[in-house]
């Protein structure tokens, strides 16, 4: 499985700049991991992270909540393993349909690699966009997050975990990206993210900075005729645990507006997750997306499935 992650990382480093960062990541992680692997002996998938402190799986594959990155590194595992999730999450709007599904590689919870496919449906709209009705944008998503210092649940009380990431998108329908005033059908996103759970409390909160030029998350593409810079964006959760198990929260997210014929609103959400087991958690949340590719308004259900090891 590593060897897979690593295969499909390595062969996009020919390709894109970008993914140059990623490789950087994991030479900055494995050394460490490598070294509590030999230090301890242990199983390599430990599943030993209190539940839900790995957090849910966001849009773009990366863990943390539905709609905002988090510092989190994906899987159960500790320090001293591997960690590995996969997803599956639907989002039913008023004129649009969202599915996205993937998989993330959390090593030595010190380094993420992730990788999802996003799919959104026109439905109806596509015929009065000229797409035809049904059409589907759909986009790939290749990422990867280093935590830097802190942890969320040990360490000083004030310190919270702190990860930097990347996540390089490839819209697959260039041309209408281009269509629609986008500069490009590829870009990448990176972030910077402060999470730290307050146990006696049992609060969650977590603060992102985003550099993006993505237009609603890349599926309109990047940037606009007029600029091809990355604006900052802030994302914003904060989560109240009700029990080992159930957590209640809200997140919210700014979004850049660059194209002049399709206005762009923040999002957000109000979320509930739920560990079934040690291994399965479902979120579901009410969103509210604001306009999308001119049709306002766009506010409906997210559910997401989430396993993780």
């Amino acid at each position: 499985m590593v060897k897979g992650m690593f295969a499909i990382f390595g062969d996009c480093t020919v390709m894109d700049q970008p993914f140059r960062h990623i490789i950087a990541f994991a030479a900055l992680a494995l050394p460490a991991f490598a070294t509590n692997a030999r230090a301890e002996e242990t199983a390599l998938i430990d599943g030993g992270k209190l539940l839900l402190t790995n957090g849910v799986t966001t849009i773009e594959g990366a863990s943390g909540g539905g709609l905002a990155s988090w510092a989190t590194i994906a899987g159960r595992g500790t320090d001293r393993g591997i960690g590995l999730s996969t997803h599956v999450t639907l989002i039913e709007l008023p004129d649009y349909g969202w599915q996205s599904h993937g998989v993330a590689l959390g090593l030595a919870n010190r380094l993420e690699l992730s990788y999802a496919r996003q799919n959104f449906d026109t439905r109806d709209v596509g015929t009065a966009l000229g797409l035809g009705e049904g059409y589907r944008l759909n986009q790939d998503v290749f990422g990867a997050k280093l935590r830097i210092a802190g942890d969320v649940v040990y360490g000083e009380p004030l310190l919270p975990q702190i990860s930097v990431g990347v996540e390089h998108k490839r819209n697959r329908d260039a041309p209408v990206a281009l269509a629609v005033g986008a500069n490009a059908a590829k870009g990448t996103d990176f972030t910077l993210s402060a999470t730290k759970l307050f146990l006696s409390h049992s609060v969650l909160v977590n603060a992102t900075a985003r550099l993006t030029k993505a237009n609603q998350a890349g599926l309109l593409g990047f940037g606009s005729n007029g600029s091809d810079n990355h604006s900052l964006q802030f994302e914003g959760s904060i989560a109240y645990q009700l029990s080992r198990r159930a957590v209640i929260g809200a997140e919210y997210r700014s979004k850049p507006d660059n194209l002049a014929i399709a206005k762009e609103d923040d999002w957000v959400d109000l979320f509930a997750a739920y560990a079934l087991t040690r291994n399965l958690t479902l979120t579901a949340a009410y969103v509210d997306l604001g306009s999308i590719a001119t049709f306002d308004r766009q506010r409906g259900g997210l559910l997401s499935a989430q396993l993780a090891f």
